[in-house]
C-alpha cells in the first residue's frame, strides 16, 4: 500500500509500483489517499486515488511517499496521523526520501537508525536529535521500518525488498525489466555536490576497472595512484572528486559488493570468500558486511542463497 500525501512527488510516488508490479505477481500495489480524494502533487497536476486510509489497515507493506521539503514539519496534521494509527502492528512500513519526516513525526524511528535525503539531514537532526540519522546510505533497513534517501533510492529500497522477500534471482529480473542496476554500491555521498574535475584532467576510471580485476589482492593507495600514473595527493583527490569517496572506502564497497555476490551464488565458506574479495580474515569481512547492511555473512546467505 502506497500512501500518496498532499504535495507528493509523482516520480517517487510511482516507484513502489513500478518495481513491485514488474515482480512476476508476486505483489498487489494500491494507492492511497488520507481521505480517499484527489492528492495535489508537488507538480502543476494532481493524482486521484482509488483507496482511503482503511486500506492502510490490509497492508502487509506501507511506503511513504515524499513530499516537498517545504511541507516537512515536526508535527503531522491530525489526518495523517488518524490514517498512519490505521497500519496494523508490525506491519512492513518503507519510507522513501522526505518521507522519513513523516515517519519521526509519527514516532516510528523513536529508538531505530533511519536515513533521509542528504540535502535535509541537518533539518531532520535538527528537528529529531533523538533519531540515529545516517545520511551517507542509499537505504536503512531496520526490520520492520525501513527508511530510503532521496528520490532514485526508492527505487533501491523497493529492489532490496524484492530481494528480501523472493530471492536475488526474482530481484536482479525485476531490475532488468526496469533498466536499473540490481545493486548500487556506495551512498549518497557519492551524490553531495562534488567539484567537477578540471577539463583534460587525467581521470581514474581505469584504475578503478583495473582494481575492480585485482580485488583479491592488497591493493594500496600507492598501488591505485601507481597505476593512474599520479602522486598520492593527486590521485586521492582526483579520485573522491570523482567518486565521492576515498580510494580505501571504495575499494570496501567493492569488496562487500562482491562479497555478497558469492554469497548468494556459492556455497564457499565465508573465510574462503574473505580471500577471494580481498578481505585478510574472514572477521574483517565479517565486520565490514555488518557495517554495511547490518547482518553477518551467514544470516545474509541464509536470506538470499536459500532462494535462488
Amino acid at each position: 500500500m502506497v500512501l500518496a500525501l498532499d504535495g507528493v512527488y509523482p516520480f517517487e510516488l510511482g516507484i513502489p509500483s513500478r518495481i513491485f508490479g514488474a515482480a512476476d505477481g508476486r505483489y498487489e500495489v494500491l494507492t492511497c489517499s488520507v481521505d480517499g480524494g484527489p492528492v495535489r502533487t508537488n507538480a502543476d497536476f494532481s493524482v486521484t486515488v482509488e483507496h482511503g486510509p482503511e486500506a492502510l489497515a490490509t497492508a502487509d507493506t506501507v511506503v511513504i511517499a515524499p513530499i516537498a521539503p517545504a511541507s516537512v514539519s515536526a508535527d503531522i496534521p491530525d489526518e495523517v496521523r488518524a490514517a498512519l494509527a490505521r497500519i496494523r502492528p508490525g506491519t512492513r512500513i518503507v519510507s522513501i526520501c522526505t518521507g522519513a519526516f513523516v515517519l519521526a513525526a509519527a514516532g516510528l524511528l523513536d529508538g531505530r537508525r533511519a536515513t533521509t535525503h542528504w540535502q535535509v539531514a541537518d533539518h531532520f537532526r535538527r528537528m529529531f536529535p533523538h533519531i540515529d540519522l545516517d545520511p551517507d546510505v542509499l537505504f536503512v533497513d531496520d526490520d520492520p521500518v525501513l527508511t530510503s534517501a532521496g528520490a532514485a533510492s526508492g527505487v533501491d529500497v523497493c529492489l532490496h525488498l524484492v530481494r528480501k522477500d523472493h530471492g536475488s534471482r526474482l530481484a536482479n529480473t525485476v531490475a532488468r525489466r526496469c533498466v536499473v542496476p540490481p545493486f548500487r554500491d556506495g551512498g549518497q555521498a557519492q551524490y553531495i555536490e562534488q567539484p567537477v574535475p578540471e577539463t583534460g584532467a587525467a581521470s581514474t576510471a581505469a584504475t578503478r576497472t583495473w582494481a575492480l580485476e585485482r580485488l583479491g589482492e592488497p591493493l594500496t593507495l600507492s598501488d591505485l595512484a601507481a597505476h593512474a600514473r599520479m602522486s598520492l595527493r593527486t590521485f586521492a583527490r582526483r579520485f573522491h572528486d570523482e567518486v565521492g569517496v576515498s580510494p580505501g572506502r571504495w575499494l570496501i564497497q567493492q569488496r562487500v559488493a562482491r562479497a555478497r555476490h558469492l554469497l548468494e551464488s556459492s556455497d564457499l565458506p565465508v573465510d574462503h570468500i574473505a580471500g577471494q574479495v580481498g578481505f585478510a580474515t574472514g572477521a574483517s569481512l565479517r565486520q565490514h558486511l555488518h557495517a554495511a547492511i547490518g547482518v553477518s555473512p551467514q544470516a545474509y546467505r541464509r536470506t538470499f542463497h536459500s532462494t535462488r
